[in-house]
Formats: structure tokens, C-alpha cells, sequence
């Protein structure tokens, strides 16, 4: 990169974190002080736009096109990369899942106590009413989980892709190699949601184990999976809303297995059973360590 492309790639950096701390923490102090729970999903919102805005802004300052950001969508000879987005997450939450509860067999919960704790054990006795079992409801959440909400969730996802797979991974690659340019993407993913994570326990909660600097790293691991995946993906498609499907999909996945465990068991959030924990995630890791040591191999 030549130093005015530096330039630019610093002030992206600065417009995407100065913006989306901003939103968190406002959100979190709207939560934390007012239990402002609507506000501080709108903050959430926007700050999955913040990239995007970044990747503007910075185009707009420093006067110089995103390279690489492909919008068009084509499918002759893709459409396999397409499925894998609308469909590999939710395959990777679900083995990650399975590999959780086999190495904590105790932990499974099958009685519904996480849908008690959260929505009222009158809204679990209402889905019984129903014939619809604390299993059966799973398996539903599930399925919509896999259909639709991937469509609806990659709207406000291709805010993030726009700016980090479509502007920043470009430029790391180029500078770093692919090994280190997606690690440190991941990284940076990973960094900047902290402030969410300090302060309202994002993804793991705010007690659990090694709490709370390992959930601090544990999620830039489970960044640079999703970083590569995600990278991936747009390398074979050249299409941004490939990514952003597949983000969409993570999103909706992520929480689908928190409703078999007990409330009790979040203290071990860290380790699984959704895709952030240690060991549900290993899925994940391996496809992304796999798909990036085959790409290394075939550049030799």
C-alpha cells in the first residue's frame, strides 16, 4: 500500500471504532441505567452499520474508491458457496453443539428450564398446552432459524461486511500474507466488540469462567474463524452478500442452543454449548484452519 493508501486504512479504523464504541456504550448506558432495552437494541443496529459508514467516510475524505467490494451477485458455477452460507453455520452451531454435550453429557436440558428462566414458566406451560415439547421447540426455533431469519439478518449484517471483509481484508491480506492478514482480522473483529462485552457481558455474560478477560480473547479466536469463513466465501463469489448471508446465519444460529441447557450451567458459557464457547467453536476453527492451510498450499 502506498502511504496515502496507509493513511486512508487508519482513518477507516478510526471512523469504524470511534463510531461503533460510541453506539455501545451508548446502548449499554441506556441499558444499564434506564433498562432501556429498545434503545439499546437500536444502538446495536447501528453499530453493525459503523463500518460501512467508516468505509464512506473515508472514501469520501481521502478521495479513493473500496477496492474489491463486489455487489452483483453471480450464481452460474456459485451457487454451492451460497448454500454453504445460508446453510454451513447453522451445520457448524449444531456439531458444535453435539461436541459440548458429549464431552458435558450433563448439561443437556431437555426440559426447558433455559425458556422457564427467560420467558416465564407460563409461556412454557402454554407451549405445552400446545403439544409443542421443550424438544419439539428446539427442533422448531431451529428450523427457522436455517430458513428465513438468515435473509432478514444479513440486512443490517452487510454493514460489518462492507467494511470488514470488503474493505479491510483486502488490504491486510496484501500487507500481511492470508495466514496473519485473517488471524489479525479476526483480532481486530474481536476488539472491537469489547466494550460490549466489558460492560453488558456480550455473548458470554458478565460471570463466567475466567471471566472477564478470558471471554476477552476466547471471542477473538471465534473472530478469526468467522473471519476466514466469511473471507472465504467472498473470494469464491466476489459478492458481499455472500458474506453477509452467512453472518445473518451465525446470528440466528448462535442462540438456538442455549435452549437446552440449564440456566444454572452459564457459568460455563465460555466453553460452549453456543458457537463462541471453547469448545463449540472447534468446528468452526477447524474449517477455517483446514480451508486456509489448502489455499497456502495451492499459492506454492
Amino acid at each position: 500500500m502506498s502511504t496515502k493508501e496507509k493513511q486512508g486504512f487508519a482513518l477507516y479504523f478510526l471512523f469504524a471504532f470511534g463510531l461503533a464504541w460510541l453506539c455501545q456504550v451508548g446502548g449499554c448506558m441506556a441499558l444499564l441505567q434506564q433498562g432501556n432495552t429498545a434503545l439499546y437494541q437500536i444502538a446495536l443496529l447501528a453499530t453493525m452499520f459503523c463500518p460501512a459508514v467508516g468505509v464512506l467516510m473515508t472514501c469520501k475524505i481521502w478521495r479513493h474508491q473500496p477496492m474489491g467490494i463486489g455487489w452483483k451477485p453471480y450464481f452460474k458455477g456459485r451457487v454451492k458457496y451460497y448454500l454453504l452460507a445460508w446453510f454451513g453455520p447453522m451445520v457448524l452451531t449444531l456439531l458444535g453443539m453435539a461436541l459440548y454435550f458429549a464431552v458435558f453429557p450433563s448439561r443437556l436440558d431437555t426440559t426447558g428450564s433455559y425458556l422457564a428462566a427467560t420467558a416465564g414458566e407460563t409461556a412454557l406451560q402454554q407451549l405445552e398446552q400446545q403439544g409443542i415439547t421443550p424438544v419439539n421447540y428446539f427442533l422448531i426455533s431451529a428450523a427457522q432459524a436455517a430458513a428465513y431469519a438468515p435473509f432478514i439478518n444479513m440486512i443490517p449484517a452487510v454493514g460489518e461486511e462492507i467494511g470488514w471483509r470488503g474493505y479491510m481484508m483486502p488490504r491486510l491480506k496484501e500487507r500481511f500474507g492470508l495466514l496473519n492478514g485473517r488471524l489479525l482480522g479476526g483480532i481486530i473483529w474481536g476488539v472491537w466488540h469489547w466494550p460490549l462485552m466489558l460492560m453488558v457481558g456480550y455473548e458470554y455474560g458478565t460471570s463466567y469462567l475466567g471471566a472477564p478477560v478470558l471471554g476477552l480473547v476466547v471471542f477473538c479466536v471465534f473472530c478469526f474463524a468467522l473471519n476466514t469463513l466469511l473471507d472465504w466465501l467472498y473470494e469464491r463469489t466476489s459478492c458481499i452478500w455472500a458474506p453477509a448471508l452467512a453472518h445473518g446465519a451465525i446470528n440466528a444460529a448462535g442462540g438456538i442452543p442455549v435452549l437446552l441447557i440449564d440456566p444454572a450451567d452459564a457459568y460455563y458459557a465460555i466453553l460452549g454449548p453456543m458457537p463462541v464457547g471453547l469448545i463449540a467453536m472447534l468446528p468452526a476453527l477447524a474449517a477455517a484452519v483446514g480451508l486456509t492451510l489448502h489455499e497456502i498450499k495451492q499459492e506454492q
